[in-house]
């Protein structure tokens, strides 16, 4: 199950409405109109309550015959297991929980849906939070996840040396770093390798014979675009080429509008040291320089050739389709998720930095090589 916001809301409990004297057979209702409870099922079900209880929490050792007695019985009376008592007694939930960067980032969206799956398949329900980009607020989020009692917590954090992040870890609850590496080591973390999909992006360009290229990206303070501007530029240098002919256009966010703000701004350069290609941080910022450029009357990618990062959905669908450096989103989304299921039940666990390869996707936005 899937949770967006911060919180879950419980299904409404719909019983059928017949009277009847007693839980006493299959298809009989407790009295009162209550919640039917694990007394009414073993008493429907013509078991005793712990067989009732092995069935819930140990259906392997109930027999197939009476597992499905017991579990005809919960249908007929429509009950539904307390998750909350449970909770208690286990002192923990049956649940995942997910603080992502930018909810409106498909990046990020496709990361959650991996993460999905793997807790799924773990029988766990899911809770996606979004912290969009603000340290108080995913603060917030996580003293709830705390609350709620989660197994795990996954996280793409604002600030990978927040405070609120080290109070997780003293607190024991097994928690892993998404799109980020741990420094330390002190905790597991799933990434793709930042700087080698700068050096990959750039070189393509190098490829393609441009002489002038931007990078657009910012703020700075996100790790991935600084990672991804020194891969621009160490591969930039080892080409021999000038280092003012590979300039910095900062943006405020990883957002379509600053894609097309930067693009203005290219625009308004000398044409003496206007780029000829463009590497942007992430693919919003990429379609967003692609839709100004398309505006301005700009030949993509004679005139300006454009290369984004994560390849989204979006990339290969745009008016001319993006050449992107691929993340393999959901991949990333299943490993975080394995490895704070790992740590939340193998004493023996040992804390892991899963790298990935980025792989460059060519398409019409890069073009031919120039002559």
């Amino acid at each position: 199950m899937l949770t967006y916001g911060e919180g879950s809301r419980r299904p409404r409990m719909r019983f059928n409405q017949r009277s009847s004297e007693g839980a006493t057979g299959l298809g009989q209702q407790p009295r009162n109109g209550r919640a039917p409870s694990v007394k009414d099922v073993a008493a429907a079900a013509g078991v005793s309550l712990g067989t009732v209880s092995n069935v819930l929490n140990r259906p392997a050792v109930v027999s197939g015959g009476t597992r499905e007695r017991v579990e005809r019985a919960m249908a007929e009376l429509g009950f539904v297991r307390n998750e909350s008592a449970r909770q208690l007694r286990a002192g923990t939930s049956r649940a995942l929980a997910y603080v992502m960067l930018d909810g409106g980032n498909p990046f990020f969206q496709d990361v959650a849906e991996g993460i999905e799956i793997a807790a799924d398949a773990a029988d766990l329900s899911l809770f996606v939070c979004n912290s969009g980009g603000r340290v108080e607020r995913e603060a917030k989020h996580l003293d709830r996840l705390v609350q709620q009692r989660v197994q795990g917590i996954l996280i793409t954090p604002v600030d990978p040396d927040a405070a609120h992040l080290a109070d997780i870890a003293r607190r024991g609850i097994p928690f892993v770093m998404v799109d980020r590496l741990s420094r330390e080591g002190g905790h597991c973390s799933v990434a793709v390798d930042d700087i080698l999909g700068g050096r990959i992006a750039v070189e393509h360009l190098i490829d393609r014979g441009h002489e002038r290229v931007a990078f657009v990206g910012g703020p700075s303070s996100i790790g991935q675009v600084r990672e991804r501007c020194q891969g621009a530029r160490e591969v930039w240098a080892e080409f021999g080429r000038p280092a003012g002919d590979l300039i910095h256009v900062p943006t405020e966010a990883l957002t379509v509008s600053e894609g097309r703000s930067a693009g203005e701004r290219l625009a308004g350069l000398p044409s003496r040291r206007r780029p000829t290609a463009a590497f942007c941080a992430n693919d919003l910022l990429a379609l967003g320089l692609l839709q100004h450029a398309v505006t301005a009357g700009l030949r993509v990618p004679d005139d300006l050739a454009i290369v984004g990062f994560d390849d989204i959905d979006f990339a290969a669908a745009a008016a001319v389709p993006l050449t992107s450096v691929r993340q393999p989103r959901q991949e990333l989304g299943r490993t975080a998720a394995r490895l704070v299921l790992d740590e939340a039940t193998d004493p023996d666990h040992e804390h892991e930095q899963a790298t990935f390869v980025p792989a460059l996707v060519a398409r019409a936005s890069t073009g031919a090589a120039r002559r």
